[in-house]
């Protein structure tokens, strides 16, 4: 009687620990789930932003060398979030990709256009931020492009792997334009090829476009013809799709609570700020 006792005792108890025990992994799980992106982060807690430190107004330095932008600060309310540092990593933005893939770097985060070839090769975020790809002269330049065609008159700079690069690699018209095209690390560079008539036209970002022709006193006009449309992305690796959702997640967040409007008033005097899926 007294091993049965024993027994049954002994087994009550496994049967409570048992329990308990998965109870405690129920309220673990459920405490984790959000946390699952996580586990993708390069280094644990810190989300490591890749960007390049000239694309003012998305990040670049002020004159105290320190980072600065719309980007800056919407990836800042976003890590708030999602309850991680966000440390911000300057790269060579021809090599963005090699350095995501090479987890030196969690995200591309720097006005980051959405193109076909980007799609492929990363997992992007919602768009959230309205942009064009423009061309600019300076005042007073007989330079006048109304359409596709007369881009084969004129010397275009544009920046190394750029958006503007990749629109223009896809116009009917680029074998004929390809040899008047030259690019540059950073559109500071081209800007001056321009001033020193090395080149004709510039292919740009309209957000950086307009904050650059701001600093030069409005040195610069738009010229008629634009490339396209155009909306910023974030690029993650391709597998690291929890990370991407969960920075989706709270970027709306950020835009629900007006944060993004705030800081998109700040650096644009206007809200740009978006949030539409990729294929809208």
């Amino acid at each position: 009687m007294k091993i049965k006792n024993v027994l049954k005792a002994g087994a009550l108890c496994l049967l409570i620990a048992g329990s308990i025990g998965l109870s405690g992994c129920g309220n673990n799980d459920d405490a984790n789930k959000g946390d699952d992106f996580k586990s993708q982060l390069a280094q644990e807690g810190k989300l490591i932003v890749g960007l390049d430190d000239t694309f003012a107004p998305m990040g670049f330095r002020d004159e105290n060398g320190e980072l600065v932008g719309f980007d800056i600060e919407l990836a800042k309310e976003v890590g708030k979030e999602l309850g991680v540092e966000v440390e911000f990593k300057p790269i060579a933005w021809a090599s963005k990709e090699l350095e995501l893939k090479s987890k030196n770097i969690d995200c591309i985060w720097n006005g980051m256009s959405v193109t076909p070839e980007r799609e492929k090769s990363m997992a992007l975020s919602n768009k959230y931020l309205d942009n064009t790809i423009i061309l600019m002269t300076e005042k007073g330049k007989d330079v006048k492009i109304a359409k596709e065609a007369d881009l084969k008159k004129y010397k275009i700079a544009t920046q190394d792997d750029s958006s503007a690069l990749e629109t223009m690699k896809r116009l009917d018209s680029y074998k004929d334009i390809e040899k008047n095209i030259s690019t540059y690390p950073d559109y500071d560079k081209a800007l001056l090829d321009l001033k020193a008539g090395r080149v004709d036209v510039i292919a740009i970002d309209q957000v950086l476009g307009e904050y650059k022709n701001t600093n030069l006193n409005g040195s610069l006009e738009v010229l008629e013809y634009k490339l396209g449309n155009d909306a910023y992305a974030i690029g993650f690796r391709k597998d690291d799709e929890k990370l991407r959702d969960a920075v989706n997640d709270a970027l709306k967040k950020v835009i629900d609570n007006k944060k993004a409007e705030e800081i998109s008033m700040k650096w644009f005097n206007k809200n740009i700020v978006i949030f539409e899926s990729l294929n809208k």
